[in-house]
C-alpha cells in the first residue's frame, strides 16, 4: 500500500520550464498546418472556386501595384497555402478589392462570395498567427452588398451604356417549361444522343448537382428496380432515388447500348459523336449548353435543370422536409426558399365581409 502523501516532506515545487527550441518547433508546424488543413475539408468544387477568387485577388493586387504585376499569378498560387502571403492584407486592401470589382462590372453574387474567400483566408492567417487580430478585427468590418443594394446596384447597370457585367454567371437561374424540359430529352437515337437523354433526365427529374452526377459509376443505377443509388457529399450520405418514367427509359437505352460493363457510367464523346472515356463535370456543363441552344435556351446550365427540378417540385405542393432531403440540402432554408416562390403570397388571407 502506497505512503500517504506529507506535504511537509514533498520536495520544493519547480516552475514548468518550456524548451523554446520545442515550442518554437511547434509554432512553425501550427504554422503550416492552418492551411493545409482547411483545404482537406473542402469540396474539390469549392478548392477551384476559392483557388479562382485569390488568383483574381493577386490579380487586383498587381494592378494597384501592392505586388508586382508580372508576379501576380504566383502569388495568386501562394495565397491559398502560404499564410505568411497575407502577412501585409489590410483593411484597405480589401475594401478596394471590393470597389474595384464593382467598377470593373463583375457580378454582385461574385463580388460576395470572392469577399467570404479572402476573409476566410485573414482568419486562417491570424489562426496561424501571421495576421495580428486588430488587423483580422478591421478587414471584418467590409461588408459585401444586400439583396437590396444588389439589386439597385443592377438596375444602375442595366440604365448605364456600358456593359454591366463581366463573367460567365447569370444574375438568375433559368427555369425551364414542362415543354423546354420534353424537348430536351428527345434526342435523337445514336450513343451520344442516348447519354445526353440520360443526363437530361437524371439533372431535371431527380435534381442531381452536377459534381453528383460526373462521379456517377455504372453499378449506382438498377434497372430492375428503377433505381439510383448515389453519394451526396454536400450532406455526407449514400441516397437512393426512385428513377422517373423518363429516367428509367434513358438508363435502360444507354445500359444496354452504350454504358462501359464497369467504372464511369457517363462517356465523353467525340466530334464525331463516338463515346470515350469519361465525362468530366466541366463537360457536362458544356453539353448541357449546347443542347439548350438547339431548343433555343442560350447559358443553359447544369444547376438551371437542378433549379427547374427545385421549382416544379415547389409548385406541385412537395414537402419541404421531402424536398430537403432529396435535394441533398442539410437545412430547410434553400428548400424553404422554392416553396415561398411557388406560393400565392395572399392565399391564405381572408378579409371580413363588409356588406
Amino acid at each position: 500500500m502506497p505512503a500517504a502523501y506529507d506535504p511537509d516532506e514533498a520536495p520544493l515545487a519547480r516552475p514548468l520550464v518550456i524548451d523554446p527550441h520545442a515550442a518554437a518547433a511547434a509554432d512553425a508546424a501550427s504554422v503550416a498546418t492552418v492551411f493545409n488543413d482547411y483545404r482537406s475539408r473542402l469540396d474539390p468544387d469549392t478548392l477551384r472556386r476559392q483557388e479562382a477568387d485569390l488568383a483574381l485577388f493577386a490579380f487586383f493586387l498587381g494592378q494597384v501595384q501592392a505586388i508586382p504585376p508580372g508576379q501576380a499569378p504566383a502569388f495568386g498560387a501562394r495565397l491559398a497555402y502560404d499564410p505568411y502571403a497575407w502577412a501585409n492584407v489590410t483593411h484597405g486592401l480589401v475594401s478596394a478589392f471590393i470597389r474595384w470589382q464593382l467598377q470593373e462590372g463583375y457580378a454582385i453574387g461574385s463580388i460576395n462570395v470572392r469577399l467570404a474567400t479572402v476573409r476566410r483566408h485573414c482568419a486562417l492567417a491570424h489562426a496561424a498567427g501571421v495576421l495580428s487580430a486588430d488587423a483580422l478585427a478591421l478587414i471584418r468590418t467590409v461588408r459585401g452588398y444586400s439583396g437590396r443594394q444588389a439589386r439597385a446596384i443592377d438596375a444602375q447597370r442595366r440604365r448605364a451604356a456600358t456593359p454591366t457585367r463581366v463573367g460567365a454567371k447569370k444574375s438568375a437561374p433559368i427555369v425551364l417549361t414542362p415543354a423546354q424540359v420534353r424537348a430536351l430529352k428527345q434526342q435523337p437515337d445514336t450513343p451520344q444522343g442516348r447519354r445526353d437523354a440520360l443526363i437530361v433526365c437524371l439533372l431535371a427529374d431527380l435534381g442531381l448537382r452536377v459534381g453528383e452526377l460526373a462521379g456517377l459509376e455504372v453499378g449506382a443505377l438498377d434497372p430492375v428496380r428503377g433505381t439510383l443509388t448515389f453519394y451526396r457529399e454536400k450532406v455526407h450520405t449514400t441516397q437512393t432515388h426512385q428513377l422517373s418514367r423518363d429516367a428509367l427509359a434513358a438508363a435502360r437505352a444507354y445500359l444496354a447500348a452504350d454504358a462501359l460493363p464497369s467504372g464511369p457510367l457517363l462517356r465523353g464523346s467525340r466530334k464525331n459523336g463516338e463515346l470515350w472515356g469519361a465525362m468530366s463535370a466541366r463537360a457536362i456543363r458544356e453539353r448541357v449548353a449546347i443542347l439548350g441552344e438547339r431548343i433555343g435556351i442560350t447559358g443553359l446550365s447544369p444547376h438551371d435543370l437542378r433549379h427547374t427540378w427545385a421549382t416544379r417540385a415547389a409548385r406541385a405542393k412537395s414537402d419541404p422536409f421531402a424536398l430537403r432531403d432529396a435535394g441533398g440540402w442539410g437545412s430547410l432554408l434553400m428548400p424553404s426558399r422554392y416553396v415561398q416562390a411557388s406560393e400565392v403570397a395572399n392565399s391564405r388571407i381572408s378579409l371580413d365581409d363588409e356588406s
